[in-house]
């Protein structure tokens, strides 16, 4: 279950610092892409190099890169996240949590987080015991953070009691039973299109268009979060797929893609068009390739097959089925048409009058239109949080 998910594991000052080595290892062989904050007093008790090692990605310990003065931007690490875990949680950061003191890196990010946020405690018996400590454990409760809860044992001050940080296997386990819980589409088959297609000239040239695929592996992957099996079909792309969950499915030309999801379609319950298919292809593909000349070159196209109207004439009343609009005018009226002419539920309108949308770009600003022209318009996004807020449109929309 943990699989492709972000982890965001901070660590304040505490002895049980020690046992993040041995959580981010299985975090990391559980699948996780896992990034490490560190308090300055936690880097006391483990090294960043430590976990720089076993996460395989920069450990961060304050706002800084001392060397070079670039900033660590905690607003896009509390973004990234599908998940933040503060272990150990010390009773100093839980006070800073609790009362909002934003004196550290950590604090900053768990500020600006938008994911869930999971607390592991960990001190001495009578330090969590304290009223303050116990107050601000409550508070922290009560606004929505959810507590792991500190075991019984012998503490570092030689005491026994509570305030043991729980072990790196029960923290796995309560990560996977929420992921579990909050996956809404388990059980569904998902189909995605994305990146685009290369129709041939001749053995070395090729008509083609700029999209990335960025946007139809970041939806992907959101499907895959929720819980979905997923096949994405994908057009020529270097972008690396990160969940092994994904079944990928490698095409060329716009032929090759239709055939692919025609296969695939009958048996899936959710189905998002983001790829850039080309509308034409050559007439002829030249077995040789063509000769530069003085004359010219002129090239005879035909349509490509329409895979999206296709897909809507096969499509059966429990199938749902998202489509994408670029458009450069007329955006809204042009997209309305385009949901009935391909019997879509969804569609979603790209303009490239806006700044940072479209293809190539890491952001994205969309309008999501339903079937009764209802439209809901998003402010610029990167393309992970888009995809989140159609995979969130998907689920409120099919009532999966």
């Amino acid at each position: 279950m943990l699989s492709g998910k972000r982890i965001l594991l901070g660590v304040s000052g505490s002895i049980a610092a020690y046992k993040t080595a041995a959580l981010t290892r299985l975090l990391v062989k559980a699948g996780a892409e896992v990034k490490v904050v560190l308090t300055p007093a936690a880097a006391g008790f483990i090294t960043p190099l430590t976990l720089a090692t076993l996460s395989k990605n920069p450990v961060l310990t304050s706002f800084t890169k001392s060397e070079t003065g670039e900033w660590h931007n905690h607003v896009e690490l509390g973004l990234w996240a599908d998940v933040m875990v503060i272990a150990p949680a010390s009773a100093n950061t839980l006070a800073k949590m609790s009362g909002g003191l934003c004196d550290n890196l950590l604090i900053a990010v768990y500020l600006s987080a938008r994911c869930p946020v999971f607390i592991a405690p960990a001190m001495d018996l009578d330090m969590l015991q304290h009223p303050s400590t116990q107050s601000n454990i409550q508070k922290l409760v009560s606004w929505g953070n959810r507590l792991i809860d500190s075991g019984y044992g012998e503490l570092a001050s030689g005491l026994v009691g509570h305030g043991r940080m729980a072990e790196p296997e029960e923290i796995i386990a309560q990560l996977t039973s929420f992921f579990e819980g909050s996956q809404k589409l388990k059980g569904k088959k998902a189909l995605v299109t994305a990146g685009p297609t290369h129709e041939a000239i001749d053995p070395v040239r090729f008509i083609g268009n700029n999209s990335s695929g960025k946007m139809g592996y970041a939806i992907a992957a959101e499907l895959a979060n929720q819980g979905a099996e997923v096949n994405l079909v994908t057009g020529p792309t270097d972008l690396p797929l990160s969940n092994p969950l994904i079944k990928l499915s490698k095409v060329t030309s716009a032929e090759e893609m239709y055939q692919a999801c025609i296969a695939l379609f009958p048996s899936t319950d959710i189905t998002v068009l983001s790829a850039a298919v080309a509308d034409f292809k050559p007439t002829t593909k030249a077995d040789q390739k063509i000769k530069k000349t003085d004359a010219g070159l002129t090239i005879d196209l035909v349509k490509t097959r329409d895979i999206a109207a296709e897909l809507g004439k096969m499509k059966k009343p429990a199938q749902f089925t998202v489509g994408f609009a670029l458009e450069t005018e007329n955006e809204t009226a042009n997209a309305e048409k385009k949901i009935a002419a391909k019997n879509f539920d969804l569609i979603v309108l790209n303009s490239l009058n806006d700044n940072g949308a479209g293809f190539g770009h890491d952001t994205n600003k969309i309008t999501i239109i339903n079937r009764s022209n209802q439209a809901r318009k998003f402010s610029l996004k990167t393309k992970k949080e888009v995809a989140r807020d159609i995979v969130n449109a998907i689920i409120e929309d099919s009532h999966a």
